[in-house]
């Protein structure tokens, strides 16, 4: 119900800023109800307003507000119009549109379908900041999720490499994986907040090495590396060694880094030579 009233809201408020020569063509519900008996589509209606089509609806687990996706799509205009189309796109829900962000957690991994998305689960009565998409327009999505949740697939991938390599390792409360080769001889171990020295070599689960420290190691301060490095250097004393194993979220996120793809797990030989 209170989308609904946004929406009347929105619609007074920003008719009574137009212009004479100012208007705005709102697509409404009537519309999509009309797009979906002239395509013969078995929808379904959400407490939102989003209507759906799940064509196939695949296995597996349904993507959260909070996972990241990687999905194949074509998006539309309700007469045809094409807007834009991609394949293994990754999206972060928490940063897409509403009506997408609902609708793709409706799908199991491999669930292909459709989203009818109303304006105000869109770009609403204003557009978007490009200018492609006309404030109240309906959007349509077609969709193929293939990827649910890449946190999912990266502990899936932690833990092959872990049981291939006969490693003995230990999963935090964060999702970091960490081995000890030696705890070190130090009498404390370093806080996230330390300035530390450590040798290190950086690798991905395929065995390319991405980044290496020389011999003797760099200083830096805890606090100002990835997350998975301020945590799991706090697991070794002064002179430990060991391997950390590190998801997407805790090294680079989603959208990577300089030699780091997307998504990346990423493991570290690491050697704490000393806390400064």
């Amino acid at each position: 119900m209170k989308s609904y009233v946004y929406l009347f809201l929105s619609v007074i408020l920003f008719t009574s800023c137009l212009n004479d020569d100012e208007n705005i063509n709102l697509e409404t519900e009537a519309n999509i109800i009309k797009y979906i008996n002239d395509n013969s589509l078995n929808a379904t209606k959400t407490d939102s307003g989003l209507y759906y089509v799940i064509n196939e609806e695949g296995s597996g687990n349904k993507p959260t507000e909070n996972s990241a996706v990687n999905i194949d799509y074509k998006l539309s205009f309700l007469d045809g119009t094409p807007i834009g189309q991609s394949e293994s796109e990754i999206l972060e829900l928490k940063q897409i549109i509403p009506g997408l962000r609902e609708g793709i957690q409706l799908f199991k991994e491999g669930g292909e379908g459709v989203l009818l998305i109303p304006s105000e689960l869109a770009y609403g009565l204003s557009g978007n900041n490009t200018g492609s998409i006309p404030g109240g327009k309906v959007l349509v999505f077609d969709i193929k999720l293939n990827v649910a949740d890449y946190l999912v697939e990266n502990e899936t991938a932690i833990l092959n490499y872990i049981e291939t390599n006969n490693l003995v390792a230990t999963k935090t409360d964060s999702g970091l994986y960490y081995v000890i080769n030696n705890e070190g001889t130090g009498s404390s171990y370093p806080t996230s907040n330390s300035n530390v020295t450590v040798a290190y070599k950086g690798y991905f689960l395929d065995g390319t090495v991405f980044d290496e420290s020389d011999a003797n190691g760099v200083s830096f301060n805890l606090n100002q590396v990835i997350p998975g490095w301020t945590e799991g250097i706090t697991y070794f004393k002064e002179g430990g060694d060991g391997v950390l194993l590190i998801p997407y979220n805790l090294g680079y996120g989603v959208y990577g880094n300089t030699g780091v793809p997307r998504v990346s797990v990423l493991l570290f030989d690491v050697n704490l030579k000393s806390i400064n």
